[in-house]
């Protein structure tokens, strides 16, 4: 049995796997739980989650623990001895150390089991990255048998030390969602424009164009992103393709200003095809809401971090994250709060999330262990 959060996380860091395909994650959960003496577990929760129950020896709330457990399709570029062994995938976002962290707890929350007050549902989640998986596993029935009253989350941030965390009240995590649009026209020869109806200098124009919706369409005192991440057209430089396709992700705090960006958009999309003598196919996807955090649920992290690690590392961020994460579901769901641990040390953990280079300060862990323990052990 491995025994502390860092060989945990090290193995897992070895053997990451994609969103929803986290089967042998799943499995190396499971046992380990088991091995600890949980006897409550369900599989196959939301594809491929688990869920563990915790019955505590005290009357108290039913307190829903989450780590999610999916790596990303990126080659890792470190030379570590626990360097990832699966080719093109990698754990470049911290989810191994979630999960190391939550199995850690877990052995040590069932030591502790008669001082729990009320029950604990320890979460690992699949398919964060982008799968919705938080969503499927509430629909798998996460939330319910037992009925959780509130839930926690937590994610190493590398943007911050090592030995703190950082919480917010209120949108901690922006919304995402995604857009696809076809820019369509004729096709011709590149030395002979006049004969055909250009889609690239159209999208070209549309990339321009949407970066006016943050600047002029939105008040300044509401942050959005407006993000083309990938233009295709054409196949050589001398021929002007039939068309270029585009997609993006849009990001805000503000639930009314979400939902009016994809009129907007389109707008947008529709005159500038008018005037160019192009069409379009539009297509607008609500992805994952504001992760918003409730105050009395942020409130108790604060009293377990001040006294776990000390009122000097608990860091209020004014700094304004554009991420987003599917923990938001749960926490429309229930009251919950969603939290930073520090992974930046002073030679490691400096690089950015998703880079293939982004490793963690492990001493990280040990914060987020004391964390999650001592969440699961307050009323």
């Amino acid at each position: 049995m491995i025994a502390d959060p860092v060989r945990y996380r090290r193995h897992l860091h070895a053997h990451p796997e994609l969103s929803m395909e986290e089967h042998e994650t799943a499995a190396f959960v499971e046992r380990e739980l088991r091995a600890f003496g949980y006897d409550e577990i369900r599989t196959h929760v939301g594809k491929t989650g688990v869920l563990a129950t915790l019955r505590g020896g005290k009357p108290g709330p039913v307190t829903l623990l989450r780590a999610d457990m999916d790596a990303l399709p990126v080659a890792e570029l470190n030379d570590v001895p626990y360097r990832s062994e699966n080719a093109g995938v990698m754990h470049a976002c911290g989810h191994d150390g979630h999960t190391a962290m939550l199995l850690s707890a877990a052995r040590e929350l069932i030591e502790r089991r008669e001082t729990i007050p009320g029950t604990l549902v320890l979460c690992f989640q699949p398919g964060e990255e982008g799968h919705s998986g938080n969503k499927l596993m509430i629909e798998d029935g996460a939330l319910e048998d037992p009925h959780v009253d509130r839930t926690f989350a937590l994610h190493l941030y590398s943007g911050l030390d090592a030995g703190k965390i950082g919480i917010r009240d209120g949108a901690f995590f922006a919304s995402s969602d995604r857009f696809e649009i076809d820019v369509i026209g004729k096709g011709g020869h590149g030395a002979m424009p006049d004969g055909a109806v250009d889609p690239v200098v159209g999208g070209a124009q549309l990339v321009t164009l949407l970066q006016t919706i943050a600047s002029r369409e939105v008040a300044p005192r509401q942050p959005v992103v407006v993000t083309v991440g990938a233009f295709h057209a054409g196949t050589t430089f001398n021929v002007i393709p039939d068309r270029a396709a585009l997609q993006g992700t849009v990001r805000t705090f503000d639930e009314t200003v979400r939902a009016e960006l994809p009129e907007r958009i389109e707008r947008m999309l529709r005159g500038l095809t008018s005037a160019m003598r192009l069409e379009y196919r539009f297509a607008y996807h609500f992805v994952y809401p504001s992760t918003v955090n409730d105050p009395a649920m942020n409130a108790i992290v604060r009293e377990v971090a001040r006294e776990t690690i000390g009122s000097q590392n608990v860091v209020y961020p004014h700094d304004i994250v554009m991420w987003a994460e599917d923990m938001s579901f749960m926490q429309q769901e229930r009251p919950g709060a969603y939290f930073l641990v520090g992974a930046r040390g002073s030679q490691i953990g400096r690089e950015p999330h998703h880079s293939a280079r982004f490793d963690i300060d492990e001493s990280a862990l040990e914060v987020g262990v004391r964390m999650m323990v001592g969440l699961g052990l307050h009323a």
